[in-house]
């Protein structure tokens, strides 16, 4: 893939009441709006996002840089309401970006290894090297296994059990980013093209739509379609015929769109920059 500088890799990673630079939310009689929930504050760097099995989200926190090995990133348990519940569930890791919950396990995407803990617990429960990661960003589970995106790399690579393969090299896959698994499709977004793209088992790549430059997280919409955040501060909405509408674009204020997660209709964002969390909900 072209080389990313460190800076724009690390972003790429990249309290309630009302927002006041929140932009304008664009409708259509078929294109949904996204309405304000709340904003969680007191956050380093927020990341990645996935739900915690006691109710609520773990959030990644990456603190220092995108590539540093400092261990100073932590994982936080966020309530349902945007209340911090636990500030360091698990700490001690690099620049913890995207997580996955299988089987008892939380998997995080850490620059080159996939770092596990219980998900009950945060306490250890192994670390998988993966050979000739670059910079690990996402993580979903599909099927039975867990898949970890290289933005360094262009590849998608597949954790079953404690053993990690490559699964899918591409250069279509230049700057990926987000990966979400949906039956039998692997949804995943690209920052290069600013793609949304599918692949089927056999790792087949169609393209559903592109033009969202360092597209991020993935989510689908109750209704059909998909939200797809682009990280320097944009929200879009891809049609189910593969229509791009911006719904929300923060990049004026500063406010980084990170792993934008959908569960149900409700939306939760990662604000890398300034730190914060967001809740939006979906509605048509």
């Amino acid at each position: 893939m072209r080389l990313f500088s460190i800076a724009m890799l690390a972003f790429a990673a990249a309290c309630s009441g009302p927002n006041p630079t929140a932009p304008t939310v664009e409708e259509t009689s078929t294109t949904p709006k996204l309405e304000q929930v709340w904003i969680a504050e007191g956050f380093m760097a927020p990341e990645g996002v996935a739900a915690a099995p006691q109710r609520g989200y773990f959030i990644s926190n990456v603190v220092g840089e995108g590539g540093a090995k400092d261990g100073e990133g932590w994982i936080s348990i966020l309530s349902e309401d945007g209340d911090i519940v636990t500030e360091k569930f698990a700490e001690g890791l690099d620049a913890p970006k995207g997580m996955a919950v299988h089987d008892g396990r939380l998997y995080v995407a850490d620059i080159d290894q996939v770092r596990i803990f219980s998900s009950e617990t945060g306490d250890p429960a192994g670390t998988i090297a993966i050979d000739g990661a670059r910079f690990l960003n996402d993580a979903t589970v599909w099927g039975d296994a867990v898949y970890v995106s290289d933005s360094g790399g262009a590849s998608i690579h597949k954790l079953d059990g404690d053993a990690a393969t490559l699964w899918l090299e591409d250069d279509r896959l230049d700057g990926i980013n987000g990966l979400l698994g949906d039956g039998d499709t692997l949804y995943v977004s690209t920052m290069d093209s600013g793609s949304l793209l599918s692949a089927d088992a056999e790792g087949n790549l169609t393209e559903i739509a592109n033009g969202m430059n360092n597209a991020d997280g993935i989510g689908l919409v109750p209704g059909g379609g998909w939200l797809v955040s682009s990280w320097p501060g944009a929200i879009h909405y891809v049609s189910p015929e593969g229509e791009t509408t911006e719904l929300l674009d923060t990049r004026e204020a500063e406010i980084l769109q990170n792993d934008l997660t959908v569960f149900d209709d409700t939306v939760i964002v990662p604000n890398w920059n300034p730190g914060t969390v967001t809740a939006w909900k979906i509605v048509r």
